[in-house]
């Protein structure tokens, strides 16, 4: 065993050297035992801090499983919302549109027609309205790219709907359910969103913790506990599709309720029968609600996990993934995006961990 760890560190190590990412945390787990947990190089090249195994990243897009999505099946679960209910039957805004017909399970899988991006951070950053709100008004506005439900095309746009509905139906800010309804219950400390009002107070108390992101060629300096999402960044820290912050162990906590819930086990505040139902294809889409799942080809999660598994990758370099058939949860992350964004040796990289991983501990 002691072999193995040894030859994924080395990997590690020489993917730092090589300038693929600065730092990282590896922790892995099989059968709800955390088996793998170190920490590699730099949280910081220029502050010369040193990542540590309960380092704080920027999670980006896990935002949309490990936040949205698991707040969207609670709400499920307590039929405040169901998943087939459109659009435009919850938010007025969309009633006369033409996308009042999307429901809020093409929102999760991706098959709403929504874009897959838009810089409306360029508009929000030189208005003088409510960011949130302003914000709101463009995704009413924005054109369909696709036919309601005929492709799939991966969606920050979406999330950003989906985020609007939680906070209509629950009357509280996706960062402030989350907490009170998942995080909190399951005793996760260290997951949470950082509103950028709130910034200074969390960056005193994790300021040794935090890890960098991208030098920000408009915002002009180093990004550490701000959202590196330039959309999200500019409606506060808080949204859908990115925004969320979290630890390593934080993140394996919310990970063994999910597999709990894909291995029909008991959970604490998860429904099994609703994650189940999330994670099941259709039409043979590699995404399902919420989730991305491996791809028959090149998949980012390597060659052995089994196609029930679920995962999801994020933009700073983070990623974690879940196997029910071998009990197996593997999270990965880095801060490729440190300093510049534009550093994409991960890609290539990524499946080789995995797969060293899969033939070393599983």
């Amino acid at each position: 065993m002691h072999m193995g760890k040894d030859t994924i560190s080395m990997e590690i190590k020489r993917a730092i050297l090589h300038g693929v990412f600065p730092g990282a945390v590896l922790l892995c787990d099989v059968n709800q035992k955390i088996v793998f947990h170190e920490s590699y190089g730099m949280a910081d090249t220029f502050e010369k801090r040193k990542m540590r195994p309960d380092s704080i990243f920027d999670l980006a897009s896990l935002t949309k499983p490990l936040a949205t999505t698991l707040a969207l099946s609670k709400l499920i679960d307590g039929e405040q919302i169901f998943a087939d209910q459109t659009i435009g039957s919850i938010l007025k805004e969309f009633k006369t549109s033409p996308k009042a017909n999307i429901t809020i399970d093409m929102l999760l899988r991706h098959t709403s027609g929504f874009p897959a991006h838009r810089e409306y951070f360029k508009k929000i950053i030189k208005t003088d309205k409510n960011p949130r709100q302003y914000l709101r008004q463009l995704l009413v506005h924005e054109p369909l790219e696709n036919k309601i439900n005929e492709r799939q095309v991966y969606s920050d746009l979406g999330f950003m709907v989906l985020a609007w509905i939680i906070e209509k139906i629950t009357c509280q800010k996706l960062d402030q359910y989350v907490l009170d309804q998942i995080y909190s219950p399951l005793e996760i400390e260290n997951l949470f969103f950082i509103d950028l009002d709130q910034k200074i107070k969390l960056l005193n108390k994790y300021r040794q913790k935090m890890v960098s992101t991208q030098r920000c060629p408009w915002r002009k300096k180093i990004l550490k506990g701000e959202v590196d999402d330039d959309n999200a960044w500019a409606v506060g820290g808080i949204d859908g599709h990115a925004g969320l912050f979290g630890d390593a162990v934080s993140i394996y906590k919310l990970c063994c309720e999910i597999l709990n819930a894909l291995q029909n086990k008991p959970t604490k505040i998860l429904a099994p029968d609703i994650i189940r139902a999330f994670a099941q294809k259709k039409n043979q889409y590699d995404r399902v609600a919420g989730f991305d799942t491996p791809s028959e080809k090149n998949s980012s999660s390597g060659y052995f996990f089994s196609s029930s598994s679920v995962g999801h990758l994020g933009f700073t370099g983070t990623s974690f993934w879940i196997d029910p058939e071998t009990s197996s949860i593997i999270i990965f992350l880095t801060n490729r995006v440190h300093p510049l964004r534009f550093n994409e040796g991960i890609k290539k990289f990524r499946p080789q961990i995995h797969d060293l991983i899969y033939s070393q501990l599983l």
